[in-house]
């Protein structure tokens, strides 16, 4: 059974489907690629994969994002946990909130280790998200 998280951006529309293992991560052995859009890393041995879509992601991950290794794991994890706890109060509510862009919830577990890479990515998408649909899910967003 392969554990995933997705996060997909259409033109129109945000996707975001996830499903995690209550087993530890220490790190990913295999870094991040990038295909048309495409961020995929993924992890057999622990059975994991991300994958992001999104039209212009991949060029911002690339040239807007900091590098790796400029916030610490633990910083990371921080902010995902704050920005996936708005993110999955958006969803259950589509009347306040549009649910073109908040679709699914993110079952992102604290007590999981997802290891570095999982974690740079998540933030560096909720930053590009909030960023391109200017949205403010939590505190200040970084503009880049």
């Amino acid at each position: 059974m392969k554990n995933s998280f997705y996060i997909v951006v259409l033109i129109v529309s945000v996707l975001v489907g996830c499903k995690t293992s209550n087993s530890g991560f220490t790190e990913t052995k295999k870094p991040a690629t990038s295909i048309n859009d495409t961020v995929r890393i993924a992890n057999e041995e622990l059975e994991y994969e991300v994958i992001i879509i999104d039209p212009g992601f991949s060029t911002w991950l690339n040239t807007m994002a900091l590098p790796r290794g400029y916030y610490s794991q633990s910083y990371l994890e921080s902010k995902n946990q704050l920005y996936v706890s708005e993110w999955n109060n958006r969803v259950m509510q589509p009347l306040r909130y549009n649910p073109n862009l908040y679709e699914m919830t993110i079952n992102y577990d604290p007590a999981v280790n997802y290891g570095y890479e999982v974690n740079y990515l998540i933030y560096n998408y909720m930053i590009y998200f909030q960023n391109k649909y200017k949205q403010r899910l939590f505190g200040h967003v970084p503009i880049r």
